[in-house]
């Protein structure tokens, strides 16, 4: 069993990792953190202007105003409920209810109660009669995160309620009609779970009208320039701070990133990032190592330093040698001192550039 999925090419060009998504970078600059982050046309919230989340989009316009169930296939983090948004507000079901039901955090035992209701006394504390997601989203769309992590017993009824559009409260005997528009994700091998009898086929089958793949973050690295603007301009505006500047190195070696995470992890990363800045020029500290784990100690220290090395530039106007210069008053080599800029993404030309006349803002 190999459905085909609705995708688009899966490698990148390496003229992709320099190309910063409309951001015009030259070696030396940084790109400015308070500049208005242009969102796709038609599709608020989603940030990105990479050819393979474009290809994404056309196939949501083409998909949204028909009423077929559309299943979301990728990995944790890429933001498939944003685009099963997307699907919602390009229908004709827009100004109707849009209800979401993650699948893996609702227990077995209550699974039944939240997707279709009960009635008074259905069941042990049931004590008032509650309408289910189903019942929310009727008019509208469903969207059910984590489809893999359906409770087995449950498929069946899930299935008839998409064949035949009708379906029971727990604990009544009473048929009730109901028109959804049905958007599935999850990140699971559907395919694999039916070889192994974990989900049920003909569940499967419905599902599966309209499988769209959404991209991981790592075949999309163009876009990580404008997420990481939109990301720190949204946390530093919430945490009342001014950051203004993202350094050329610092995107960089976000693009480089291998993002197991995808852009949730991104986004939790420019959320600390911001958070521990202190300065105007965002800080961001990657561990060293890909797969290992960010040590809070370590991050602290490496941005206590940063952070003295950058005053000490500001107030020797970047000068790095010389009786005057950041190594002497550090009381470092000037080889050692370069190693720590390098590691913590500083660039001297930057430092002096963010000491020139406010003409030059938005460069450091």
């Amino acid at each position: 069993m190999s459905p085909e999925v609705l995708s688009y090419p899966q490698t990148i060009g390496e003229e992709s990792l320099t190309s910063l998504a409309g951001v015009d970078l030259t070696v030396g600059q940084s790109i400015s953190a308070t500049e208005s982050v242009n969102h796709l046309p038609n599709f608020s919230g989603i940030v990105g202007q990479s050819i393979i989340l474009r290809q994404v989009l056309q196939l949501v316009e083409m998909v949204a105003p028909s009423d077929s169930t559309v299943l979301l296939l990728g990995e944790t983090g890429t933001g498939k409920e944003l685009i099963a948004r997307a699907i919602h507000e390009h229908s004709k079901r827009h100004k109707q209810s849009f209800v979401t039901l993650n699948c893996a955090a609702i227990p077995s035992s209550l699974f039944e109660s939240e997707l279709f209701g009960h009635e008074r006394g259905a069941f042990t504390g049931a004590h008032m009669q509650r309408a289910g997601r189903l019942e929310l989203a009727d008019g509208g769309t469903l969207f059910l995160d984590e489809v893999g992590d359906l409770p087995l017993e449950l498929q069946p009824k899930l299935l008839r309620t998409i064949q035949e559009r009708t379906y029971e409260r727990l604990g009544s005997a009473r048929t009730k009609n109901v028109n959804v528009r049905l958007v599935a994700a999850t990140n699971c091998d559907l395919d694999q779970m039916v070889d192994e009898k974990q989900f049920r086929e003909d569940l499967y089958y419905r599902l599966n009208v309209f499988p769209i793949r959404i991209p991981p973050l790592r075949e999309r690295r163009e876009d990580i320039p404008l997420l990481v603007q939109h990301f720190t301009q949204k946390y530093a505006r919430r945490m009342g701070k001014q950051i203004d500047m993202i350094p050329e190195s610092t995107i960089k070696k976000l693009q480089r990133w291998s993002w197991p995470g995808n852009v949730r992890e991104l986004e939790n990363l420019i959320e600390r990032s911001v958070i521990l800045s202190c300065n105007r020029m965002l800080s961001v500290s990657l561990p060293e190592k890909m797969n290992s784990a960010i040590d809070a100690a370590a991050v602290v220290s490496n941005f206590e330093e940063q952070k003295r090395i950058i005053e000490i530039l500001r107030e020797t106007k970047g000068r790095i040698a010389g009786p005057n210069g950041v190594a002497f008053r550090l009381g470092v080599k000037r080889t050692t001192l370069l190693d720590r800029m390098k590691r913590h993404g500083i660039d001297a030309r930057e430092i002096r550039k963010s000491v020139a006349p406010e003409s030059q803002v938005g460069y450091v």
